[in-house]
């Protein structure tokens, strides 16, 4: 980026990758008691990525996308042919299937975060970061505290296996986890 034209194409870019976010996500809510428009989550992902320094055009648009497919009418095909094979992949590596049962999905994304691209980890911990802060920050409607800090605990889980791939996300993530009394 060290030329407006470049500037330019990279802003167009990450602004056409917001939009379809938005467009995707328009009803949905977060389960905060705000009930803040769902798009903050994703915008939010990026923008820690952003906070540690990633640059990486794929990781960014990748976090913009990355509940596209497991929480919209998207498609894995829709984003390859919007978005390329590369951030397809990546959202892909991040999706949840759905038709599984919510225990199952919540012990693959443990197994599956070890073997994941250095793309899908980062997209993982800038992911459970603004997860945790929020829930830091509030306990979502419906929501009990054990709840929350079993998700807490489950989330060290996921991020040990993304751990050395961003010391901002991974220290920001730890003085969540010490706060909580979470093992790391």
């Amino acid at each position: 980026m060290e030329n407006g034209a470049d500037d330019g194409a990279v802003l167009a870019t990450l602004i056409k990758c917001v939009n379809f976010a938005a467009v995707k996500h328009k009803d949905q809510r977060r389960k905060d008691p705000e009930q803040t428009p769902y798009i903050n989550h994703p915008i939010g992902v990026a923008n820690l990525l952003v906070e540690g320094e990633v640059k990486d055009m794929a990781v960014l648009q990748a976090a913009i996308l990355h509940d596209t497919v497991e929480d919209t009418d998207t498609t894995n095909e829709e984003l390859v042919m919007e978005f390329g094979t590369k951030v397809a992949g990546i959202v892909a590596e991040v999706t949840d299937n759905k038709n599984l049962d919510k225990q199952e999905r919540k012990r693959l994304q443990i197994v599956k975060a070890a073997s994941a691209s250095k793309e899908a980890k980062l997209v993982k911990l800038g992911d459970k970061l603004y997860n945790l802060r929020d829930l830091d920050r509030t306990t979502p409607h419906g929501w009990t505290q054990e709840r929350v800090v079993e998700y807490f605990h489950w989330a060290a889980e996921v991020v040990a296996g993304c751990r050395g791939n961003n010391e901002f996300l991974e220290r920001e993530l730890d003085k969540l986890f010490v706060k909580w009394k979470v093992d790391i």
